[in-house]
């Protein structure tokens, strides 16, 4: 039994859609709230929060495979919940700001979870993605409602990562060997500035859709609202504030790992038009 956990976010639902279709026996998915959640036919629906680790016990019956996102703050509970219940082995979705940002408190936070893991007594297997091209979704309001997109650093390229490829990558070490004590930096196939971004949302959703350059700290003001600005500070650091070779480079552990090119951002673009489209 694979349980899935994010199971209706962009990672783990397509996760359960490629566990599903390529016959890879059990799966459970994790929801909050079964009652809202739409998983794909012959997928078990399994209520918990991993916020409280006592909530999992009917989740973990019986899994002896887990995938987890770092950043619930609860991880150990859930590492512990997970080794009790007889779970073998754990693949961990972390940051590859671990990596080219280690200074980052998020990334601070990743790599603890990290070396949790990697600790617990498990088999484990870590993957670290890049900038999500699901990110973009920030823009669609905007976009809906405006036709515009306001932006910094709009030439910066970077190689974002479609998320149905992180959960390609996942599939594979849930399910095939020599993937096991293995940790995998994931990027898109190319560096893909704003521009291009704004360029290809608008060719696939076929309407006019302006791009606007502003500045560091408008974003910032802007971004503070929500997330508070240690978490903004970070995050335009990695939008073109503060990138490094690391970060830049493209790398094919995609095509490596499944046998499968990484998807363009064209393509996560051309799949979710619909997001961008006029109301």
């Amino acid at each position: 039994m694979i349980l899935v956990t994010g199971a209706t976010g962009n990672i783990g639902s397509a996760l359960l859609r490629q566990l599903r279709r390529n016959d890879a026996g059990p799966v459970r998915g994790l929801t909050r709230d079964a009652g809202r959640a739409s998983f794909p036919d012959g997928i078990e629906v399994v209520e918990g929060d991993l916020a409280r680790a006592d909530s999992l016990k009917d989740a973990l019956d019986g899994a002896r495979s887990l995938f987890l996102l770092s950043g619930t703050g609860a991880e150990a509970d859930v590492l512990d919940a997970a080794r009790h219940a007889g779970v073998e082995h754990v693949v961990l979705v972390s940051s590859i700001t671990v990596e080219t940002h280690p200074h980052l408190p998020a990334a601070r936070e990743n790599l603890a979870v990290e070396r949790l893991l990697e600790g617990s007594g498990m088999a484990w297997t870590v993957l670290r993605p890049t900038q999500f091209a699901s990110n973009t979704l920030w823009w669609a309001p905007s976009i809906r409602e405006h036709g515009v997109v306001r932006a910094p650093y709009v030439d910066v390229g970077l190689p974002t990562i479609h998320p149905a490829d992180i959960a390609a990558v996942a599939r594979t070490a849930l399910t095939e060997p020599g993937h096991r004590g293995r940790t995998y930096a994931l990027t898109g196939p190319e560096r893909v500035t704003v521009r291009r971004q704004v360029a290809a949302i608008a060719d696939a959703s076929g309407r006019e859709v302006s791009l606007v350059e502003i500045s560091r700290q408008e974003a910032h003001r802007q971004m503070t609202s929500f997330m508070g600005d240690e978490t903004a500070s970070a995050v335009l650091d990695l939008m073109g504030g503060d990138v490094n070779e690391e970060l830049l480079e493209v790398r094919d552990t995609v095509s490596r790992v499944t046998g499968s090119p990484a998807s363009p951002f064209r393509q996560w673009a051309a799949e979710n038009a619909a997001a961008f489209a006029a109301g």
